[in-house]
């Protein structure tokens, strides 16, 4: 049995999106380790959405203190440079004025996290460089893109 990675009392969970053509039918992945996973799917979506949606159904899925590693700069980097402050101190609009993309998801993620007293953190991988579970998230995502269908594990988080 495979045995979720746990640091210093906090469970990594890799997240991962897929998209076929941006937008196109994407699919989103977590995992704890093989056996404690789940992915799901959108029928018209982009690959930032579906980053954004495997972290939002992560901290939906597992509760307590966690570590989100992901290979999107996009997720990671906005909580690590805080992107966030100077897009509400600008009403939702991003360093070029223009309007936050995926406000609605970034919202939902940001009531589970920085509205939150939960602690969560964020470390950033490289895709595609050897990492087991974020190879192993790459396949969830991308399959449940292929197949307009989720999967769960065999156990639960």
């Amino acid at each position: 049995m495979a045995h979720a990675y746990v640091s210093e009392g906090r469970r990594r969970i890799h997240t991962d999106g897929a998209c076929r053509g941006n937008p196109g039918p994407g699919g989103w992945a977590w995992a704890l380790n093989e056996t404690i996973y789940a992915s799901g799917s959108e029928p018209h979506t982009t690959n930032q959405r579906m980053e954004l949606l495997a972290v939002i159904e992560a901290l939906r899925s597992n509760d307590g203190v966690v570590e989100i590693v992901s290979d999107s700069n996009y997720v990671v980097k906005c909580f690590a440079d805080k992107w966030y402050v100077g897009w509400r101190r600008r009403g939702w609009k991003n360093s070029q004025g223009q309007p936050v993309a995926n406000r609605d998801l970034w919202e939902a993620l940001f009531a589970l996290t920085i509205e939150t007293d939960r602690d969560v953190r964020f470390a950033w991988v490289k895709g595609h460089s050897g990492d087991r579970l974020n190879d192993f998230v790459d396949q969830l995502a991308t399959r449940a893109a292929d197949n307009q269908r989720g999967e769960r594990g065999s156990e639960s988080p």
